[in-house]
């Protein structure tokens, strides 16, 4: 090989090694180059995550101070009575300074829902709890081969609903045997298995609307472990417990003009017969206890011709109160009822008749209905909110239906009489009129006595127990950050009993 060979192959070979050293280059370049943009994108990624971050932060700390404000409406609310025509059914929208960024401010909004508005799972009957998941129109038809009918799946539902408590969260109705999906969650959107007139009753469709996209609530939307009241009157004095207080208690119970109902043997018939259910079974006790009957049924008479001695028997069809009350157990009181009783109803037809005399009439039993109670309990969970429960949820109670539930809210909703509206502690005028008393809701169009009685017991005019949703809101009207919590406000102190951040 000569050296003009040699000296090609050694140029060729210099040659190659500049090529391979360019492309390592270029390689090492392209490398660089992927690192730095990738660095450059984590970096990037990072700062938004931890702007993010930022953002929810003080997103969660504006929800966060929604929440407290609602606690301090809510404590800030002295009124006796509540109403959706208080600040607090309207909801709260405002604002705090943003600590991270000098002159800019945090908007949040607060939705307060009352508890009492709701079913008490934890209290309510299986009737009632049948009649709420009827009503909810989800459970259209029979959940197993055990039951041939829905209404018969509805009845299964409630009592193992019943079975299954106490629930610590509502949520915790997933495990109840026989529990859908769909009646614990709702129905996203109209189907044809769900009735669309359900969605009128649960104020979810207008006319005109697209029927297609409505929904139907679920369980989670309508009951509640939450409701609470003081066991108190209006005036927040203890209530007296029919079951349990003595004679003294009970003849201190007063009405309209401070003015005494029961005397001293009407408040001993009471406690005679006393083993009362609700304190609507009052309106059913006796005036002559069984008791007070056995002692003076040889003594009193229909006809004065029976055959006995009329000046040692008392015709309780003619006597007058002076005769009525010579008999042991009847005094003044006792006398006047027998007296009014025989002037409504007629004569009495033998002497086991005079047992129908009532001890109490519904207007005194109106005068004293928010002072009475069966439970010694400070507190009461369960009761049902006449201000604020919505229609669907009025008329599933015993002695209600969609007439009845109707005409509270139309009496709630309308002006009261003289334009002479309630008002709150710092006179500020609500709008409609709220019952301020259980007995109010006598006054309703189409609430008879038989309904009150049923009801009496299981209603309420205020509550104590609270649902509040609060959320940080963007300036794009996003919600970046929320919370929910349930408050009791019975105590000193407003108590949470639930909390969960969003």
């Amino acid at each position: 090989m000569d050296n003009s060979t040699l000296g090609h192959i050694a140029k060729t070979i210099r040659n190659d090694e500049h090529g391979l050293s360019l492309i390592s280059t270029l390689w090492i370049l392209t490398i660089l180059s992927v690192l730095a943009t990738q660095f450059l994108y984590s970096i990037r990624l990072e700062g938004r995550r931890q702007a993010n971050f930022v953002d929810r932060t003080k997103f969660h700390y504006a929800a966060k101070a929604g929440f407290e404000n609602a606690i301090a409406t809510l404590r800030a609310d002295e009124t006796p009575f509540d109403s959706l025509g208080e600040q607090w059914a309207s909801g709260i929208e405002d604002q705090i300074e943003d600590g991270m960024m000098i002159g800019n401010m945090l908007d949040y909004q607060v939705e307060i829902i009352d508890e009492g508005s709701k079913i008490n799972i934890n209290t309510a009957d299986s009737g009632t709890i049948a009649n709420l998941i009827n009503s909810s129109g989800l459970l259209t038809t029979p959940i197993s081969g055990e039951v041939d009918t829905a209404e018969e799946s509805q009845q299964l539902i409630a009592q193992s609903i019943i079975d299954a408590r106490p629930f610590r969260t509502v949520r915790d109705l997933a495990r109840v045997e026989g529990m859908t999906e769909m009646l614990l969650y709702g129905q996203p959107q109209q189907s044809q298995s769900v009735n669309t007139a359900q969605l009128s009753d649960f104020g979810l469709m207008d006319q005109g609307e697209d029927e297609s996209a409505q929904s139907l609530p679920g369980l989670v939307d309508l009951v509640t472990i939450y409701s609470i009241d003081k066991n108190t009157d209006a005036s927040g004095q203890a209530r007296i417990n029919i079951n349990s207080a003595n004679q003294q208690q009970l003849t201190q119970l007063t009405g309209n003009n401070n003015q005494q109902v029961f005397t001293n043997d009407e408040a001993q018939a009471l406690i005679q017969g006393r083993n009362y259910d609700g304190i609507g079974n009052l309106l059913d006790a006796q005036a002559v206890s069984d008791e007070t009957f056995d002692d003076i049924r040889d003594e009193i008479s229909v006809d004065s011709s029976d055959g006995n001695d009329d000046e040692e028997m008392v015709n309780i069809n003619t006597g007058d109160q002076q005769s009525l009350t010579s008999l042991d157990g009847i005094d003044q009181g006792i006398a006047e009822r027998i007296i009014d009783h025989r002037n409504q109803n007629g004569e009495f037809e033998n002497v086991d008749d005079i047992k129908e005399v009532k001890l109490i009439t519904t207007d005194d039993f109106r005068n004293i209905v928010d002072k009475i109670t069966i439970s010694d309990e400070e507190t009461l969970s369960g009761l049902i909110n006449i201000n604020t429960t919505p229609l669907e949820i009025l008329q599933i109670l015993p002695g209600m239906d969609a007439t009845k539930a109707q005409a509270i809210v139309t009496y709630r909703e309308s002006e009261p009489e003289g334009s002479q509206q309630s008002q709150t502690a710092d006179q500020t005028e609500i709008q409609g009129n709220p019952f301020e008393n259980i007995a109010d809701v006598l006054d309703a169009e189409g609430i008879d006595t038989d309904t009150f009685k049923e009801i009496a017991g299981r209603i309420t005019y205020r509550s104590h127990g609270y649902m509040i949703k609060s959320s940080g809101i963007d300036s794009r009207g996003r919600t970046i950050a929320s919370c929910v919590g349930a408050i009791d406000r019975t105590g000193d102190q407003v108590q949470i009993k639930y909390w969960k951040q969003e």
